[in-house]
C-alpha cells in the first residue's frame, strides 16, 4: 500500500495487486447524515443520486451504458459519516472508468427534470424501507441511543425536507462538504501507479475546492425506549449499548465480544434462541464503530406470542455474560473467526479499496495484515471483561416496531448496571 498526494494536496492510497485483473476505484467523501442538520436530512444520500442522473456529457444512460459495455459495475453509498463513489473494471478500462466518475463528481448537471423524479424515486425507497420493519428498526435504534443527535438521522432523509430541495440547495451542500481536505482516492488492483497517478492528475488535479474541517459534536448515549407501532406479523426489536469509536484501542475485544453474543451461527444468541428453542428465525448482535462513538446491538424478530421468552433469554444471556464473562473456547474460537474473516475480505479488489479509502478518511492511517492479526491475537479476557462493564455501565437503549410492545415496554433497562457494578 503506498499513499500520495496530488498536486493540489488531493489524498490518492494505492494498493498494486499484479496477480489480479481487476480493478477498484473508489472516491470517498467525508460526510454523510451525520453531517446534516434537520432542514437538510437526506441530503448527502440525494447527492449521491444525483451524480449518476447526467453530465454535461453524458446522459444517465450513457453512464450506465459505459459500465456495461465494458463488464464493469459503477455504484456509490451513504453512509453516516462518509459517502463513496466506485468502481470495478477490468484493469484496461480503468480509464474510461476514472474519466467517467470524475466526470459526475465535477459535471454533474442536476437537472430540475432530473431532480423531480430522482425525489420520487428516493420517496419509493424510503416508502419501501418503511415497509421493511426489519430495516426500521435499526433507524429507531439509533434515535434511541443518540436522541435527536445526528447520528441518529436517516440515511435517506425525510419526505417533506426532500421536497423542499432544489439543483441549488445541492450545490450548496456540496460546495460545503465536497472539498479536497475531505476527499480521498483509493485504488486496488492491477495498476501501473506511475501511469495511475498521471491519470488522477488528469482528472482531479483541477480539484480547487477548499475550506475549514467543520466540527462535529461527540453524542452522549441515552437509553431510552422507542416504539412504533405498526401491523406486522413480527415484532422486531433491537436492544442498544454503549461501544467503541473506530480508533477505540479495546475495539478489537468489543468486536470478538460480538461474535461470541451474536455475531455468527456459534453464537449464544443464535444458539440458544434460534436452535435449541426456535423462537425466532433471525436474531444476531453487531457492533458498528463511528469516530467518536459506537454501539453495540441486538436484533430479534419474532411472533408477539414469543417475544416475552426471546426477550427473557436475551436478559438471562446477558446477567451470565455480566456475571462470568466469556468462555476461553469462546475467545479462541472469535479470533479464529476474526482472523478467517479478515484474509478471506483481501482477496477481493474491492474489499481491499474499501478498506484503504475507509481507514485514510477515517483513520489517517493503515494497518498491516500482520498487525490486525496481532491485535486480535493480543485481546485478553481483561479486555473482554472492560469492554463488558463499558457496554453495561448504563442503562440500555430499546427500538421496536410491531403490534404490541407489551414485553418490551416492561424491561429492566438499568437491571444490567447494577449487576455489573
Amino acid at each position: 500500500m503506498n499513499n500520495y498526494t496530488l498536486s493540489n494536496g488531493l489524498r490518492v492510497v494505492v494498493e498494486y495487486i499484479p496477480t489480479f485483473r481487476s480493478v477498484a476505484f473508489g472516491i470517498w467523501v467525508k460526510t454523510g447524515s451525520r453531517n446534516e442538520t434537520p432542514e437538510n436530512n437526506g441530503i448527502s444520500h440525494f447527492i449521491e443520486h444525483m451524480l449518476f442522473k447526467g453530465t454535461a456529457r453524458r446522459s444517465a444512460k450513457d453512464i450506465a451504458d459505459l459500465f456495461d459495455g465494458i463488464g464493469g459495475n459503477v455504484n456509490a453509498f451513504t453512509a453516516k459519516e462518509y459517502t463513496c463513489y466506485f468502481a470495478k473494471v477490468l484493469d484496461q478500462h480503468l480509464p474510461m472508468a476514472v474519466d467517467a466518475l470524475a466526470d459526475m463528481f465535477f459535471e454533474s448537471q442536476f437537472d430540475a427534470g432530473e431532480l423531480g423524479k430522482e425525489k420520487n424515486v428516493i420517496l419509493e425507497e424510503i416508502a419501501m424501507y418503511d415497509d421493511t420493519p426489519d430495516d426500521k428498526v435499526h433507524d429507531e435504534a439509533s434515535r434511541a441511543a443518540y436522541g435527536d443527535h445526528s447520528l441518529a438521522y436517516s440515511i435517506l432523509g425525510l419526505e417533506e425536507r426532500l421536497t423542499a430541495m432544489t439543483s441549488d440547495t445541492l450545490r450548496g451542500y456540496m460546495a460545503d462538504h465536497y472539498r479536497i481536505d475531505n476527499t480521498v482516492i483509493s485504488v486496488a488492483g492491477n495498476v501501473e501507479e506511475k501511469a495511475l497517478l498521471e491519470l488522477l492528475e488528469r482528472h482531479f488535479g483541477g480539484f480547487a475546492n477548499t475550506g475549514a474541517e467543520q466540527p462535529v459534536s461527540a453524542p452522549v448515549f441515552n437509553g431510552t425506549y422507542l416504539f412504533h407501532k405498526k401491523k406486522t406479523e413480527q415484532n422486531h426489536i433491537c436492544l442498544s449499548f454503549p461501544g467503541c469509536s473506530i480508533a477505540d484501542p479495546q475495539l478489537y475485544a468489543m468486536i470478538l465480544l460480538n461474535n461470541a453474543v451474536g455475531g455468527g451461527m456459534s453464537s449464544r444468541l443464535f444458539q440458544e434462541i434460534r436452535e435449541k428453542r426456535g423462537l425466532a428465525y433471525s436474531v444476531y448482535s453487531y457492533h458498528t464503530s463511528y469516530a467518536d462513538s459506537g454501539l453495540f446491538t441486538i436484533y430479534a424478530g419474532t411472533a408477539p406470542k414469543q417475544t416475552k421468552d426471546v426477550l427473557d433469554l436475551t436478559m438471562e444471556m446477558l446477567h451470565e455474560l455480566s456475571a462470568k464473562g466469556l468462555t476461553e473456547a469462546e475467545l479462541h474460537r472469535g479470533k479464529e473467526q476474526l482472523k478467517g474473516s479478515l484474509i478471506l475480505s483481501l482477496e477481493s479488489t474491492s474489499s481491499r479499496m474499501n478498506r484503504l479509502g475507509k481507514n485514510e478518511l477515517m483513520l489517517g492511517r493503515h494497518y498491516t495484515q500482520d498487525e490486525l492479526l496481532n491485535r486480535i491475537d493480543s485481546v485478553t479476557m481483561t479486555d473482554i471483561q472492560d469492554v463488558t462493564k463499558r457496554m453495561l455501565s448504563v442503562p440500555f437503549a430499546v427500538a421496536m416496531v410491531g403490534s404490541n410492545d407489551k414485553a418490551a415496554s416492561t424491561l429492566g433497562r438499568d437491571s444490567l448496571v447494577s449487576s455489573n457494578l
